[in-house]
């Protein structure tokens, strides 16, 4: 499957821009048709002061100027948004659409993201409260049925998915965001397989040995090369995974979800939720 349709959700933040370079070049590598979704509704900060004023004794004259800065703030978001995509049309050359919408985020970025191959998002997006147990970016993970890409709110990335670094563990969400992940990897200059505990897994579940997803991935790529990593403690296991990436040069991480979306409880598998805390580097999951 190739990637032809990505979807990036920005916001009011600084961050947005970072997400929206990353994901036109990520575009333009893929010759993708690029989805900017905005959705203009007011952040929490936002709202905390909008409802401070109203509720505290302040004058009509004062809410109304808290409202207005809001509006104003979006809208200045609305038109750096602009610019941004009209700069990335001509140093790109792609066909890039700004989607503005009206309305609540959690409720509007999953029913896109399902018409999209692929949805980037940032760590955290600072959008309402998602459901019990969740952070708004990781419910999408669950509702979307779609991969997800996640931008770190902090740091600095000029490339996404030269070299990508892919974490193994012969499970089902493993092999579903190799998958996913397979028009990335026949693209990338590098690819690392890290298989942290192989010999745990190969021998408490019979599975295949690690030397068998190199094998595949090579008849996507041949620049694919396999990490085997034993005696590493369960609560170490999402911080070997993104030094390992640093270690390695590589700028994406390749990674399974672990939860349970019907139960909407603080199931999430302990290495996923570590690894969307505490990322360090672009990582591309899937449920």
């Amino acid at each position: 499957m190739a990637l032809k349709d990505l979807l990036v959700y920005v916001d009011q933040s600084e961050a947005a821009l970072t997400r929206l370079r990353l994901a036109a070049d990520l575009a333009r590598r893929n010759a993708s048709q690029l989805t900017a979704l905005y959705v203009t509704g007011r952040t929490p900060a936002q709202l905390h002061e909008q409802t401070t004023a109203e509720l505290g004794l302040v004058s009509p004259d004062e809410i109304n100027r808290t409202n207005q800065r809001v509006l104003d703030s979006i809208g200045k978001t609305t038109e750096r948004l602009r610019s941004a995509l009209d700069a990335i049309r001509l140093q790109y050359h792609l066909d890039v659409e700004l989607r503005c919408l009206e309305g609540v985020g959690s409720a509007l970025l999953p029913q896109h993201a399902r018409f999209a191959d692929l949805c980037v998002i940032g760590q955290d997006v600072g959008i309402e409260a998602a459901s019990v147990g969740y952070t708004f970016s990781e419910e999408l993970l669950f509702v979307t049925g779609r991969p997800v890409l996640f931008v770190p709110a902090a740091g600095s990335f000029a490339t996404l998915g030269r070299h990508i670094l892919v974490a193994w563990n012969s499970s089902r969400a493993s092999a579903r965001a190799v998958n996913d992940a397979l028009p990335l990897i026949e693209r990338a200059q590098r690819t690392t397989v890290l298989a942290v505990n192989p010999t745990g897994y190969v021998d408490r579940y019979g599975a295949l040995p690690p030397e068998k997803i190199v094998e595949h991935l090579k008849r996507h790529n041949a620049s694919v090369e396999g990490i085997w990593l034993n005696g590493v403690a369960t609560g170490s296991i999402a911080a070997v995974l993104q030094e390992e990436a640093h270690k390695v040069g590589a700028d994406l991480i390749v990674a399974g979800a672990f939860g349970h979306p019907k139960l909407w409880e603080k199931l999430m598998g302990g290495v996923t939720r570590d690894l969307l805390a505490r990322m360090t580097l672009p990582i591309l999951m899937s449920y």
